[in-house]
């Protein structure tokens, strides 16, 4: 559009934003407001205030704005100029407040650093402050020194001076010269002038005045002397009589430094003795005692074994004793129901993880009840073959739950876990699980339980009995209370202020984590950082993890924890001890080692001839079954080991030529190629090396998840070795009525058949007065003049036995036949 002196004005569109104001100008009558946007310049007429009227209107004189604009137009035109001035007003009070938050943040820095530098002066000034009163004692200390050397030069200076003259010219001479070269400092080819002059050392950037600052001890040492000489006594060092402690091999430094006494002494004495020896070499006892003696100390002899002195535990006062949760383990049968009755507590489902529904490992967590309640749960394994698991959980724990199936009463198992509750002396609770089926029968249940000793209380006993079900719910609450009423009588204790004990429940070797424990703490508090020694390993706990999967810094007295930072896998059941140094727990772990190693060597040993011959004649009569064993945890390895060990008998055993923790490696490949032994692997699987390697030597890997199913193959292998059993079933007698004699045959016997049948293939003894006096086979048997396979009873034939002629009238023959039968391991 045009104004009216024919300039080109730009309207505002509908989509644009208006921008700042920049200027105003006028053409004729009519004011026009320029406003930049973005994008384009825009001149925006701005009517003139009508006269009689404060203010400018948009119906305005319409010779006061352009021609062409519309009273609406003009309206739109300065709402978009006020929206334009809102928004810069708006902006600038944005960039206002931003910066006073800078300006703000700015005065905080500056703070903040003149803080700063104000603390590191501080620190600056104490740390010169201590070197400066350092440096006034050891000055101070230097002129007592010198003071008392001058009144000691004093005295013997006057002793002299009385029976002899004054000093010579010559000795006043000397006596200048040195107090000359004292003045000087001692300047000469390493002096201020020297290379070195410009240049500031340790000593003198600490505040002393160059070279090494002598100790307190040092300076006591040097007065004592001092004062000794000036006495005129003789300056020797006091000797220190010291009780070594002398094992029954040591080293030679390590002897000398147990002495106080340098090693070059200790090598010149066994020099001397006639032993060639370095500082690095080990002497036995006997001549290190000699050379103790030589040196005037005493000797404590000690053993390898007191090396586990350092763990031995410690009685608690009573005052340090505080209340610590009960540890409870679910026992009973396998199929039994006690790892659904922890998930029905827990809330988890843990059976549905499990391999076969059953539970293969130890697990141990912890429950909070809703009264407040902290339980510690052990859950172990009903199978049969986990009798030692079963067996180690009754004696880490204070509570026994024996689960019984309502509908099944008390089965193997269960007596098992009764056995080892009463072994373990723990109270036991009994829990009558599968309430909610219709065959479940409680009272059964409890009267079964009264052949084994154990009388509930609804028999008039002091065993508590809870009839649950952990499908619905059905008693879960009162077998807590029972718990807690069980726990509160036992009234159970412990001492978290002390070194960490604790037993490994299960112990695993974990690809990303290394090996693993599960531990059970039983007294003290285990922390991260501590250095312990479990078995025969030792190790530094890197990171305690709970029964949640969570990390955490420390665990008491009954927490199980999962401990990671060993240096190898320790076996199901050993013990956790913390110790002071990393040094006792590795000499401990390495005692241990060798202990076991020495004890299985004189296990398998045979120390006499007879031994060695007897050793050799067995193992030629016994076929063995080679297998290796990897399992993913310690304890079902241990489990598999003691299986196979009951499977064989007097013909046939299973060897397990090792077992292991982890995945199937190369190695065990080689060995049981190099063995003729198959690979079982429980719950683990071989890596791809191992895989290639058994293909190319054809050795069989099997794998397993379920226990049984391992026993069972290997019991049907090991059955094929056995050799097949021979087996005679009699199928008559014959008696002889007479003797033939046949030219080119024999003697032919002629006989009557009594009972049963003869059978040509068959074989037979000869019977004279009920004695066998031969046995073999019939060359013939014919009945007339026909050779027949067979004469049933009471029908007579002709018989004749292969190489044999003695036969005489009234000789029975026992005929019968021999069947092979496959023998099979029970």
């Amino acid at each position: 559009m045009s104004d009216s002196d024919g300039k080109k004005t730009l309207g505002l569109r509908g989509g644009s934003r208006p921008g700042n104001v920049k200027q105003s100008f006028s053409h004729g009558r009519t004011k026009n407001v320029v406003v930049e946007t973005k994008r384009k310049r825009v001149v925006v007429p701005k009517p003139a205030a009508a006269k009689g009227g404060s203010g400018a209107t948009p119906s305005g004189d319409a010779s006061r704005r352009p021609a062409g604009i519309s009273d609406a137009e003009m309206a739109r035109r300065l709402k978009a100029l006020q929206a334009a001035k809102a928004r810069e007003a708006e902006e600038a009070a944005q960039r206002e407040a931003e910066e006073k938050a800078r300006a703000e943040e700015r005065e905080r820095r500056r703070a903040e650093q003149e803080a700063k530098e104000r603390e590191q002066r501080e620190a600056e000034e104490r740390a010169r402050q201590k070197a400066e009163d350092e440096e006034r004692k050891r000055v101070e200390a230097e002129a007592a020194a010198k003071r008392a050397a001058a009144d000691a030069e004093k005295k013997k200076t006057e002793a002299a001076s009385r029976p002899s003259a004054a000093p010579t010219s010559q000795a006043r001479k000397g006596d200048r010269d040195r107090d000359d070269r004292q003045n000087r400092g001692g300047k000469g080819r390493n002096d201020g002038g020297g290379r070195r002059s410009g240049k500031l050392t340790l000593g003198q950037a600490t505040g002393g005045e160059g070279g090494r600052q002598r100790s307190m001890a040092s300076m006591k040492r040097k007065q004592e002397r001092a004062r000794q000489k000036a006495m005129g006594g003789s300056v020797e060092r006091e000797k220190v009589i010291r009780d070594v402690q002398l094992p029954e091999a040591i080293l030679v430094s390590e002897l000398a430094n147990r002495m106080a006494e340098r090693v070059s002494d200790v090598v010149k004495s066994l020099m001397q003795m006639g032993m060639m020896v370095t500082q690095n070499q080990t002497i036995d006892a006997d001549t290190a005692e000699l050379i103790i003696e030589e040196f005037g100390h005493k000797v404590t002899r000690v053993s390898d074994s007191d090396v586990e002195d350092v763990i031995k535990e410690v009685e608690d006062k009573d005052e340090d004793l505080q209340p610590r949760p009960p540890v409870i383990t679910i026992m009973g049968h396998v199929d039994h129901g006690k790892t659904s009755i922890l998930d029905a507590i827990r809330n988890a489902r843990v059976v549905a993880g499990e391999a076969g529904g059953i539970t293969q490992h130890i697990g141990a967590y912890q429950v909070k009840t809703e009264s407040g309640t902290v339980l510690s749960f052990l859950d172990t394994p009903g199978h049969a073959a986990f009798t030692s698991m079963r067996s180690r959980g009754a004696q880490v724990t204070d509570i026994v739950v024996l689960v019984v199936a309502a509908d099944d009463a008390v089965m193997p198992q269960t007596v098992e876990a009764i056995n080892h509750a009463k072994a373990a002396n723990v109270p036991m609770i009994v829990a009558i699980n599968k309430m909610d089926k219709p065959a479940a029968d409680p009272m059964k249940v409890r009267t079964d339980l009264l052949q084994h000793e154990v009388i509930v209380e609804a028999m008039s006993g002091e065993v508590q009995d809870v009839e649950v079900s952990a499908h619905t719910g059905q008693g879960l609450e009162e077998l807590l209370e029972a718990i807690a009423l069980q726990a509160e009588i036992l009234e159970l204790k412990a001492n978290p202020d002390r070194a960490a004990q604790g037993a490994v429940i299960e112990a695993q070797l974990d690809v990303g984590r290394g090996p693993v424990a599960t531990v059970l703490v039983q007294n003290g508090t285990l922390r991260q950082g501590d250095i312990f020694v479990v078995g025969e390993q030792y190790g530094k706990v890197r990171a305690l993890i709970n029964d949640k999967g969570e990390r955490v810094k420390e665990a008491g007295p009954s927490v199980p924890v999962e401990v990671l930072g060993l240096n190898g896998t320790p076996e199901a059941g050993d013990v956790l001890n913390v110790t002071e140094t990393e040094a006792q727990a590795r000499e401990i772990a390495e005692y241990r080692e060798q202990a076991a190693k020495d004890k299985r060597a004189a296990a398998g040993a045979a120390t006499t001839l007879e031994q060695l011959m007897q050793k050799a004649k067995e193992d030629e009569n016994v076929s063995e079954l080679p297998i290796l064993v990897k399992a993913d945890v310690q304890g079902s390895a241990e489990a598999i080991v003691q299986a196979m060990e009951k499977i064989g008998n007097n013909e046939v055993r299973v060897r397990v030529l090792h077992s292991g923790v982890g995945a199937i490696t190369e190695t065990d490949i080689g060995l049981a190629e190099a063995s003729g032994a198959p690979v079982m692997g429980f719950n683990v699987r071989a890596n791809t090396s191992a895989r290639n390697s058994a293909n190319q030597k054809g050795v069989e890997i099997r794998y397993y998840s379920v226990i049984y199913d391992l026993v069972d193959d290997v019991k049907a292998a090991a059955s094929g070795l056995l050799s097949a059993e021979i087996r005679e079933n009699f199928i008559g007698y014959a008696e002889i009525k007479d003797v033939f004699k046949v030219s080119n045959v024999g003697k032919v016997a002629g006989c009557l058949v009594t009972e049963g049948v003869a059978r040509r293939s068959a074989g037979v003894r000869l019977l004279r007065d009920n004695v066998v006096i031969h046995e073999g086979t019939l060359k013939t048997l014919k009945r007339f003049k026909d050779e027949v396979a067979e004469v049933q009873s009471g029908q007579e034939c002709g018989m004749a036995f292969e190489n044999y002629d003695d036969v005489r009238k009234g000789d029975v023959i026992e005929i019968f036949e021999r069947e092979e039968v496959t023998r099979t391991l029970d």
